[in-house]
């Protein structure tokens, strides 16, 4: 059960259609894979997703240098592993570079464990369910036309989706923005959940308005209406409007998390895998939220956000973006609008070698 071997690659997986983020193109989402193999000849994968290719470069090294420390190490002790690499690499100043590196090492490690001892990852990190709501996050970008938009999403609910997420902030007025909410319910009916997530375009006075009238046009959420450190702003929100405020996608510490909810400042957090890094923080941050009794969603990774999401009681909703569909054999089964946790051990998941091989720039 030791770990004898670590290897870490950056992948360039070219996307179907491109779309704007961050004010830029984006072509292709670049991963950085981490592989760890047991001295019983498991091998444990892990991986996280971002469309930077300067950033990712620069991630790949960092965990290739940290995974180096876990040589040795016993493969069923992830708390240990986590804090000898986070130990390691903390000249470089907590999260940020580091969290990102130390995530797709932490995630193999968690896959190996799980593979070892023939359980689902799910089941090893508490076993609450197996399925869990899911929502359609991809195709809904600010850069689209109300009508394109609208399609899009019409298109995610005859494909078994029960509710969808849209990316607004870039509109002149939030007359306009609720236009672009307005068009999507027309196309896909009064019982589809339509959430919002405006990626803090807004200032806090912006975001109070803009919020009242998202709140007439029926939305489920409102996600990072203003800067992620804006916590008192956040606070305001959620004491001023009716619907429910998402955050948290942005942070990176348990402290962070603990300041967000003692402010009592949202009513869904958001859990980044990359940012927090990896699953062995993660279900800290959610153990936290529930003594919050707030619920927790991921960001981005649906096939391995599903595992902890279902593996506690307030896991709440799945986001679908299927980033990494295009280096898998396949991706978990939706079933009447839930993501279905696989049950092999592990993730569950297996990658299509052909598709990394081809894909693979480091």
């Amino acid at each position: 059960m030791k770990i004898t071997q670590v290897t870490v690659n950056v992948l360039r997986v070219p996307v179907d259609r491109p779309y704007v983020a961050g004010g830029r193109t984006v072509d292709a989402n670049w991963h950085v894979l981490a592989r760890i193999t047991t001295s019983d000849g498991v091998e444990g994968i892990g991986y996280i997703v971002y469309p930077r290719p300067d950033l990712m470069t620069t991630i790949g090294h960092a965990a290739r240098e940290l995974g180096e420390h876990l040589i040795g190490m016993n493969v069923l002790e992830p708390e240990a592993a986590w804090d000898r690499l986070a130990r390691r690499g903390d000249w470089v100043g907590p999260g940020g570079l580091l969290h990102c590196a130390l995530a797709p090492l932490d995630i193999a490690v968690w896959d190996a464990a799980g593979k070892t001892l023939g359980q689902p990852l799910h089941r090893l990190l508490g076993g609450y369910r197996d399925r869990l709501p899911t929502y359609a996050s991809d195709g809904l970008w600010v850069s689209l036309s109300p009508a394109e938009l609208a399609a899009s999403a019409k298109r995610h609910v005859e494909s078994g989706f029960g509710a969808v997420k849209l990316r607004l902030g870039k509109e002149a007025t939030p007359e306009l923005e609720a236009r672009r909410v307005h068009a999507v319910r027309e196309a896909v009916g009064p019982d589809v959940r339509i959430m919002v997530d405006a990626v803090e375009s807004w200032s806090l006075a912006r975001a109070r308005h803009t919020g009242r009238v998202l709140q007439d046009a029926g939305i489920a959420w409102l996600e990072d209406p203003v800067h992620h450190l804006d916590v008192a702003g956040l606070a305001e929100l959620r004491r001023q409007l009716e619907i429910p405020i998402a955050a948290g996608e942005h942070l990176y510490h348990l402290d962070a998390f603990r300041r967000l909810l003692e402010a009592q400042a949202v009513d869904v957090v958001i859990l980044d895998l990359a940012r927090v890094g990896g699953v062995t923080p993660w279900r800290k941050i959610a153990a936290l939220a529930h003594a919050h009794r707030v619920p927790v969603c991921g960001h981005v990774v649906p096939e391995i956000q599903v595992h902890g999401l279902s593996a506690v009681p307030n896991g709440h909703m799945v986001e679908y973006v299927p980033r990494s569909a295009g280096i898998l054999a396949s991706m978990p089964r939706i079933e009447g609008g839930e993501l279905v946790a696989p049950q092999a051990p592990g993730l569950g998941l297996e990658l299509d070698e052909a598709a990394v091989r081809r894909y693979q720039v480091a």
